[in-house]
């Protein structure tokens, strides 16, 4: 057994960058990521060979122990021994379920390698899928370990040959993930060979594991292992004696996950758009720790003792205490006051952490994450890291409120302190009601949302309302231009609106294309790949969260560069809440096409120049053919055949639409899509209709048109819930006389 070694001894091994390993574990929900884990932190001597598998110890937040599920990504350094050589591996353990998936975005961007952990029942799921195609799009190499050995023997009784039938099937399955996403340089170095010992295979519960280049060399056979299953709980306690899990993972690991030196050659190319030849870009494809300091922070935890803390990835330059740095996105400097080393809830704190390793910061308050801190002397020269992309959105609301009106501070500061640390939770504020709107990306992420508020509250006593689904407004027509006054009738504004191209939509949803990105870069990215005229691709004013895009294409307007903030803030005004039912427009071009702006200040300020384009681009946007968008999931089930017909008579009666159907001997594995309105009894339906036979699961997959014939009722539904008349208003309700 390896013991856990002090903090200076880690400090030592940090040091020698090739011996560093930044890893983490991905999965579909309840494969056995933290399970795993546990393994993985008895090795380094920091729970007891009793409780693991049991302990959940990176599962910290109390809620977490009692779903069995990870809700947070935690870190922790390990220390491991390979060929008489020490390892340091950094481990980052991600959530496995969909509503938790903004977790493993920001993760993955401090990750080299990924342990992708797969249940050897339930094999590749919808879920597995997702987080393989995101570790690849930030390079980040995939490794495989088929969990639950055991439920093949004793569930399923399967003989060694088809245990190992069934393992080859899961590699094919996965190795064809790695075909369908990878970038064409790495597909086939990327697939995993279990010759070489890329796949580790056994049982996380009863800490064994192997790999073929291990059970060759012991000369242990699959039926051997199905003996010791059957003899009992000692002869698997020997298993795991002399084939413990951490050492079958850990060498894994060590021998085939990239140092950060080799990693960060072909990563920092593909998350950071600046110059590589430049000082900074040469210190970071080197990992240089003598280079300038930079940071890519991927996740915040506000501390209720020490304040906010950044986690984040060094990938060039050395943090200390004292260093003056700056934020870019938050565009000011900061003091970093402690730095530190995760291991799990605790931190470790240490004089200084070198370029390849994850940091815990203390001292920088206005970090967010996807933050990208630079040393100051090198703020003007830095281009920030590529913007972190959500694979999925905020689709289901509930309304809060406290019971007490003397708690409203306390609610509001939780919520600003929860909504920093999970980008993916938004909280609103309807002013006109009073309510605090909390929007997340499943019913499951507001429980665990509203558990944590109570907690950090001291159980405050709140009024929850029922989940209401989050619907977007968009438009299949153009129209314009149209002509918006102001309230003075002094300045006048003409707008041109249209649906923006899929091209378009895929490069910003993304993240290909985005606001805070040189305008240079972004123009020739829309004029190569989107086909954009070039003056448009040049006069993007702005592009919001909801992905609609304001273009400048007037020429020589006077006083418009005066009221271009004002322009600006009128669009994103009303783009938040559109004509139909107040909620989000989505997928708009509005085109600036033409102005007349008064000579005089006092004429043409914010209150004059805001009404006139907002009502100019909802006319527009009314004359356009409105539509009204619904979130729509993926939904992936595995069912045995005799309950296949229960099971598409439920998603028939959900308005799913069944995308395929394929045999898979005993199963059928059907696909289809499921608005997320029609989802809230999901669960018991298909249970109850399939005898709970079915595995299942869902995943954000698009935004939908609603039916025509149900839009109508459903806006009035939506309108009056939020207090609005029933009907939407009409053009001419926009033009001024």
């Amino acid at each position: 057994m390896v013991k856990y070694k002090t903090t200076e001894q880690i400090l030592k091994i940090m040091d020698e960058l090739d011996n560093v390993r930044n890893i983490g574990t991905l999965a579909h929900v309840d494969h056995g990521k933290t399970t795993l884990s546990d393994s993985l932190l008895m090795a380094a001597g920091l729970i007891s060979p009793k409780v693991a598998g049991k302990a959940l110890a990176l599962d910290y937040v109390p809620i977490e122990q009692m779903r069995q599920m990870t809700v947070k990504a935690a870190n922790v350094s390990l220390y491991h021994e390979y060929n008489g050589n020490a390892y340091l591996i950094n481990l980052v353990d991600t959530p496995g379920h969909v509503d938790f998936t903004g977790h493993v975005t920001r993760s993955l961007r401090v990750m080299d390698g990924a342990i992708v952990v797969v249940d050897a029942v339930e094999g590749v799921m919808t879920q597995t899928e997702t987080v393989v195609r995101q570790g690849l799009e930030e390079r980040v190499r995939p490794l495989l370990y088929i969990n639950k050995i055991d439920r093949l023997i004793r569930e399923l009784k399967l003989t060694p040959e088809e245990v190992q039938q069934k393992l080859m099937e899961i590699i094919r399955d996965f190795n064809n993930l790695i075909e369908l996403y990878a970038e064409p340089e790495f597909k086939d170095i990327w697939k995993v060979n279990p010759l070489k010992g890329q796949v580790a295979f056994g049982s996380a519960l009863h800490k064994w594991g192997l790999t073929i280049p291990i059970a060759q060399k012991a000369g242990i056979k699959f039926s051997e292992i199905v003996k010791a299953y059957e003899k009992g709980a000692d002869e698997v306690s020997r298993l795991a004696d002399e084939f413990p899990l951490y050492r079958a993972i850990l060498d894994m690991v060590v021998q085939h996950i990239p140092s950060p030196r080799v990693a960060q050659k072909y990563r920092v190319p593909k998350i950071w758009r600046g110059d590589i030849d430049s000082e900074i870009g040469q210190s970071m494809l080197k990992c240089d720790p003598k280079g300038p300091l930079v940071i890519c922070v991927s996740k915040i935890v506000v501390d209720p003792h020490a304040g906010l803390v950044a986690t984040g990835r060094i990938f060039s330059g050395v943090a200390t205490s004292g260093d003056e740095v700056y934020l870019m996105m938050a565009k000011t400097t900061g003091r970093i006051q402690q730095v530190g080393l995760y291991m799990g809830p605790y931190r470790e704190v240490v004089d200084r952490v070198l370029a390849g390793n994850i940091v815990a910061l203390l001292g920088l308050d206005h970090a967010r994450a996807g933050e990208t801190i630079v040393s100051v002397d090198y703020k003007d020269s830095m281009i920030p890291f590529e913007k972190l992309v959500y694979i999925s959105e905020p689709v289901v609301t509930v309304a809060i409120e406290p019971k007490k009106s003397a708690d409203l501070p306390r609610l509001v500061d939780t919520l600003r302190k929860m909504a920093i640390e999970d980008p993916t939770l938004h909280v609103k504020i309807n002013e006109e009601t009073g309510e605090y709107l909390i929007s997340g990306m499943g019913t499951l992420h507001l429980e665990i949302a509203l558990w944590d508020l109570r907690q950090r509250t001291g159980g405050m006593d709140v009024d929850v309302s029922p989940p209401i689904v989050v619907y977007r407004e968009s438009i299949k027509g153009s129209a314009g231009p149209i002509e918006g006054k102001s309230p003075n009738r002094h300045n006048r504004i003409y707008i041109s609106i249209e649906p923006l191209d899929e091209v378009t939509m895929k490069l910003l949803s993304t993240g290909a294309v985005y606001e805070d990105q040189d305008w240079r870069v972004r123009a020739k990215i829309l004029r190569s790949e989107a086909g954009w005229d070039a003056d448009e691709a040049r006069g993007i004013m702005a592009i919001d969260q909801h992905l609609n895009i304001f273009v400048d294409v007037t020429k020589g307007i006077q006083y418009l560069r005066d009221i271009k903030d004002t322009l600006i803030s009128a669009f994103r005004w009303s783009m938040e809440a559109g004509p139909l039912a107040q909620e989000p427009i989505r997928g708009v071009k509005v085109k600036l096409v033409d102005a007349m702006i008064h000579e005089d200040p006092a004429h043409r300020g914010p209150a004059q120049i805001m009404p006139a384009t907002k009502n100019a681009i909802f006319a527009a946007f009314l004359s356009a053919s409105p539509i009204l968008l619904e979130p729509i999931l993926k939904l992936e089930a595995k069912v045995p055949q005799e309950f296949v017909s229960g099971l598409l008579r439920v998603i028939t009666s959900k308005r799913g639409k069944i995308i395929a159907m394929e045999n898979q001997k005993l199963l059928m594995f059907v696909r289809c899509h499921i608005p997320v309105s029609e989802t809230f009894d999901l669960s018991d339906q298909i249970r109850g209709a399939t005898q709970g036979r079915c595995f299942w699961s869902t995943e954000f997959s698009h935004w939908g048109v609603v039916p025509q014939q149900l839009a109508e009722e459903l806006i009035r539904q939506i309108r009056k819930r939020k207090g609005l008349p029933p009907n939407p208003p009409k053009v001419e309700d926009f033009l001024l006389p």
